[in-house]
């Protein structure tokens, strides 16, 4: 399934991302990894002490990768607003959901402090980020005061984590879809 081109800790990371995203901690079990990784048991074990240490380096790849995902969409050019948009309009697999957010509903991943600490810190991030920005646009006249930017923050964030979740309730993507539609009607800069 995956490249030869790829080492096997590589390999066993990937597989482990991609079952974490289907099945959640305890679906995922060190077996199915190494099927789908095309690894053996001694090889697993002699890259990762366990199933969550591996676990952890899966969450922490696809924490890395959401926040750069976000990123180039924060940090292009544009207005503040325009840059919002382009977050909440990228490519996503909607019907999929979001690979952090679905672990935030697993309660393995909940009740470990280590496996929680990234999903956590990503979502602190992505508040963050958004709140910034936003306040760049109070603070270019591109938003009408009294806008609070980490309310505005968690507003997107629940907006794209929701309609994931409406968007998978459904089996369509017309939920998520009318909630950034609606999100952005909200936020539109305010005209001279």
């Amino acid at each position: 399934m995956y490249s030869t081109l790829m080492s096997t800790p590589e390999r066993l990371i990937e597989a482990t991302r991609e079952l974490l995203w289907e099945r959640g901690y305890v679906g995922t079990s060190p077996k199915a990894i190494q099927q789908q990784a095309g690894a053996g048991q001694g090889s697993m074990y002699h890259h990762f002490t366990g199933k969550p240490d591996l676990a952890l380096a899966a969450i922490r790849r696809t924490a890395e990768e959401l926040r750069a995902s976000a990123e180039a969409s924060f940090g292009g050019e544009g207005t503040a607003y325009e840059r919002v948009r382009g977050y909440l309009l990228r490519e996503r697999d909607v019907l999929r959901g979001c690979p952090v957010g679905r672990l935030t509903m697993d309660p393995d991943v909940l009740a470990s402090e280590e496996l929680r600490a990234p999903v956590t810190e990503t979502i602190d991030w992505l508040r963050g980020r958004l709140a910034a920005i936003v306040q760049e646009g109070l603070d270019a006249g591109e938003f009408a005061a009294p806008l609070v930017p980490e309310e505005i923050a968690a507003t997107v964030v629940a907006t794209v984590q929701g309609g994931y979740v409406l968007a998978r309730a459904s089996g369509s993507p017309a939920a998520f879809d009318a909630g950034v539609r609606g999100l952005l009607a909200l936020l539109a800069p305010r005209t001279a």
